[in-house]
């Protein structure tokens, strides 16, 4: 009997469930390991584009994604009364738009593509990876908590901050801050709430914004730029969740708009989560039977937005190629010919970036006002659509059809 090929899996985000489903259609026996308890079904909005709306496609998934679409209709920049300065509706796109064609709910996502992944798929919750002996032949990989175990393969999608990562590959890939803050909670639902993405900016690099669910509650944002981007990895991310909470209680006490509304609701939210965002530069995707997915591999940023999907673009490929080559060092290479140039397009960031779309003055933000209204007027709005438009189609997608 041939020997199953295995693989062990680091986190169950979206790029882990999303190799799981494809390796298990190619034979494979996978394995995920996910330090939080169960499942994480909260989360913000996130967006499918371009060809991960393929991959989506090739997977029969699309429409089961449509179904738990958020409903956003488009997206609004308001002024501090609430009054719309510019919008931009969601447009038939796969690609363009501030609100792109399929939102969906991180969670959901993540769920969708864990039911997916089969009961060919193991999950192991509450555990992570403390060590990884590579042994030429198979990977031994030690628990925090469970037994030793070998592998064939071990795949680290554990985030930005991949702790997969830095046990293979050291500090060899580096994160490059980008100078902004985000924390993200969900807040009850007002009649003041509408099914709009609604953004609102004040001076000094800050702002608020409120994104609609499915579920009857509305999703919101604090943001603040970080203009010293030398200190943005030694701020937030060091935070406790109550350090956090008095930070944001005193950063945004007099901001306008619903600041206050959100701020209210800190102290009871149990979904709060909160980043210092940045993108991860690494010199190599792989080190011998270890190989980087995901965040963990080439996060682009929240700002990009792509980060969804090279997750699933890359989950795609990587389980493809895999399946396309009897040795792993093939499959690795042929992986990062097809990726590289599709993660550098995203990471490539228009000329200021964030600070740009949240001003430090007056001026800068009755500037940024000015632009945005432009953009939205219809007689340029192809202008409006290429600035919301990333590069999400810029690849030319295999097909790995006849491989399973």
């Amino acid at each position: 009997m041939p020997h199953q090929p295995t693989v062990l899996i680091s986190g169950a985000s979206i790029a882990g469930p999303a190799l799981a489903y494809w390796l298990g259609r190619y034979g494979w026996g996978c394995t995920i390991v996910e330090r939080a308890p169960e499942l994480r079904r909260g989360g913000q909005n996130i967006d499918i584009r371009g060809a991960a709306r393929e991959v989506l496609r090739r997977a029969g998934l699309e429409e089961t994604v449509r179904a738990a679409n958020t409903g956003e209709v488009g997206t609004r920049f308001l002024s501090k009364d609430g009054a719309i300065v510019a919008e931009f509706p969601v447009r038939a796109s796969e690609t363009g738009g501030a609100t792109a064609e399929l939102e969906i709910l991180r969670g959901d996502l993540a769920e969708i593509l864990v039911e997916a992944s089969g009961e060919q798929t193991e999950y192991i919750y509450g555990d992570q990876i403390t060590a990884v002996d590579d042994l030429d032949d198979r990977v031994e990989v030690t628990f925090e908590h469970g037994d030793r175990r070998e592998f064939d393969l071990v795949i680290a999608a554990d985030g930005m901050r991949s702790s997969t990562r830095e046990l293979v590959f050291g500090d060899e890939a580096s994160i490059r801050p980008l100078g902004m803050e985000m924390t993200y909670l969900t807040v009850a639902r007002t009649e003041s709430d509408t099914p709009w993405w609604s953004w609102y900016n004040e001076p000094g690099g800050l702002a608020v914004t409120l994104r609609p669910d499915r579920y009857g509650t509305t999703r919101a944002v604090l943001s603040s730029v970080i203009y010293d981007t030398r200190q943005a990895d030694a701020r937030g991310d060091r935070r406790s969740t109550a350090e956090q909470k008095a930070w944001l209680h005193k950063q945004f006490a007099n901001v306008g708009w619903q600041a206050q509304r959100i701020l209210d609701a800190l102290d009871d939210a149990s979904d709060m989560y909160f980043e210092t965002i940045g993108q991860v530069k690494a010199q190599t995707w792989s080190r011998g039977r270890v190989v980087l997915a995901g965040d963990a591999a080439w996060c682009a940023s929240p700002v990009s937005g792509m980060g969804t999907s090279l997750s699933l673009v890359g989950a795609y490929v990587l389980a493809g190629e895999l399946a396309a080559h009897v040795h792993h060092e093939d499959a690795f290479a042929g992986y990062e010919r097809i990726m590289r140039p599709y993660v550098g397009q995203a990471q490539q960031l228009p000329p200021g970036v964030p600070q740009i779309a949240n001003p430090r003055t007056r001026a800068g933000l009755a500037a940024l006002h000015v632009a945005l209204r432009a953009a939205s007027a219809p007689l340029i709005g192809r202008l409006g659509a290429k600035f919301f438009t990333p590069p999400a189609d810029k690849i030319d997608l295999p097909d790995y059809s006849h491989l399973g």
